[in-house]
């Protein structure tokens, strides 16, 4: 049975998500241990509330280091809602400039849209070759957010010491009123998602088992 840490550093429903990954025979965890995140099979970092305070915890229990050194050995991690945005360079949000875990280039800020936060079901433009959408590529699933990255391009990570070889990223977008943003994300071990997958039904059943076939 393949082993997943949900990392605990105080931000994200971590109770939904784990009874999902359960769902998936799969050995789920949830601490902060950077030892058992190091070395389980996935990584889960989950992610509600403000960009800045999601850092500044997730930095608090070396949180930060349990991920590059993860994306560094080759082993799996994804991040959710924002437990994906923080994946990005910085994030803009209350007036606060952030700067993010820089594993992909671009910046998170404020949907553009007359209602916000942006709260439901919507489909994703899946990129041709995604594994974590294979399955599911016309299906909805369940957003929960107020900011997003609106563009995405693979970051240089020599500075981390992380080198993902020929890797291609492959990025699905979702459209929100006048939001054309960022979905998800997959760049050989690194995946993310905007949408919680833990509850979006079969379709995020399916995600997350195509997630778990690459452990």
């Amino acid at each position: 049975m393949k082993s997943v840490v949900v990392f605990d550093y105080g931000f994200g429903n971590v109770r939904s998500m784990m009874r999902a990954l359960a769902n998936q025979d799969l050995d789920v965890t949830l601490t902060s241990d950077y030892r058992k995140a190091l070395e389980a099979d996935g990584l889960v970092v989950p992610g509600v509330g403000a960009f800045g305070a999601c850092m500044q915890g997730l930095r608090k229990v070396n949180g930060d280091n349990v991920i590059y050194d993860r994306l560094r050995a080759g082993r799996p991690v994804l991040g959710v809602c924002v437990g994906e945005q923080i994946m990005f360079t910085r994030g803009t949000e209350h007036d606060l400039d952030t700067p993010g875990l820089q594993l992909i280039d671009g910046e998170v800020s404020r949907l553009d849209a007359d209602v916000v936060p942006h709260i439901g079901w919507d489909t994703v433009d899946a990129p041709e070759g995604s594994v974590l959408l294979n399955g599911v590529e016309g299906e909805r699933f369940y957003f929960v957010h107020s900011y997003a990255a609106f563009t995405a391009a693979p970051a240089d990570l020599t500075q981390f010491d992380i080198d993902l070889g020929d890797a291609e990223q492959k990025v699905a977008f979702c459209d929100y009123s006048r939001s054309h943003f960022v979905a998800s994300y997959e760049r050989g071990p690194l995946f993310a998602t905007q949408f919680h997958p833990e509850k979006s039904a079969q379709a995020g059943a399916r995600l997350l088992a195509n997630w778990a076939a690459v452990l």
